[in-house]
């Protein structure tokens, strides 16, 4: 198949599937349902939301110093500004082309601190697999308050465990294969690949290598608590959603970010995504679509203002460069 053509599937195929789910879930709502929702959005208590986007940039102000942590072992000093704009730009990124930021991201703070960009994207990879291993952490927990009510809820929505999990076997042994042939090839382009490798692995080995792993693992730690408070304290904005404990919120958030990964930002997917499994705990669809359009709706609307701002102040604030 052409490559460009490629390109533009893996472009186009998310965001239509998030407009489908758009439309979907406006269509099979019943004219009450759609009003319903519309009310609880359009009545939304603000303080709420601006508390939760106060927490949204405070984590992502943290995720910005933390990977300053992350490139002083490789050499590196940058300047936070330039950091926390770079994350922000690859947050705006993400909900037109997914999985672009982190290069954009790379991309954005190898022009303007002069770091090798390969070195630069090794340490956002880092940053990934610390990520991942927070969400498994989350999703551990969650299955042990609140077991029934999220694999229910997987079962219905997603493939078959022995399915998923013979697909991940699949690719980790045709990883493996191409990764020989990338170590002993003399193919100029693996050759390529093979140093392009060598960078990132330089720039994940720089977790053993941080002076201060102790901060590192404050601000992991202070990031994905306040995505769960940005969870949490949006449940005061719809009246049904108020009285939730932690444990629907911890299942909530699970799904939900899992959703996220499905479309162009999670756009169409999370609201869907939200309304669904708080359906297993009791919570009308209405409610919850609305307590996930309010989410989604407002840290998007954040992302894309301050990604744009950061386009912007990027080149201003950095003349010299």
């Amino acid at each position: 198949m052409n490559p460009k053509l490629i390109k533009f599937l893996k472009i186009i195929l998310p965001l239509a599937l998030g407009v489908f789910l758009i439309w979907y879930s406006i269509s099979s709502a019943t004219p009450e349902e759609r009003q319903k929702t519309l009310q609880y959005i359009t009545q939304a208590d603000p303080k709420w939301i601006l508390l939760s986007l106060i927490m949204g940039i405070t984590s992502h102000l943290s995720r910005a110093y933390r990977w300053k942590f992350l490139l002083e072992p490789l050499g590196f000093s940058i300047k936070t500004s330039n950091s926390f704009m770079a994350v922000m730009i690859g947050y705006l990124a993400n909900l037109g082309i997914p999985r672009s930021g982190e290069i954009l991201r790379g991309g954005t703070i190898s022009t303007y601190e002069n770091i090798p960009f390969k070195k630069s994207f090794g340490t956002i990879i880092s940053e990934r697999v610390i990520d991942l291993i927070m969400l498994l952490l989350i999703i551990g927990i969650t299955l042990l308050f609140q077991s029934e009510h999220l694999l229910s809820y997987l079962e219905e929505k997603i493939a078959s465990p022995f399915i998923t999990l013979a697909i991940l076997l699949g690719l980790l042994i045709v990883g493996i294969v191409f990764l020989r042939m990338i170590k002993t090839s003399e193919n100029p382009l693996l050759i390529k690949l093979r140093s392009f490798g060598y960078g990132l692995l330089e720039g994940i080995k720089t977790i053993s290598k941080m002076k201060q792993k102790g901060a590192f693992v404050f601000h992991t730690f202070l990031i994905w608590t306040l995505y769960l408070a940005m969870f949490y304290v949006i449940k005061f904005t719809v009246p049904e959603t108020a009285s939730l404990t932690i444990g629907p919120i911890l299942a909530t958030f699970v799904v939900g970010s899992l959703a996220m990964s499905t479309t162009n930002g999670g756009i169409g997917a999370f609201p869907l995504a939200i309304a669904a499994i708080l359906m297993l705990f009791d919570i009308e669809k209405p409610a919850g679509e609305a307590f996930g359009w309010i989410l989604w709706g407002s840290q998007t609307a954040i992302n894309i203002i301050i990604g744009a701002l950061s386009f912007l102040f990027l080149p201003i604030l950095n003349r010299e460069k």
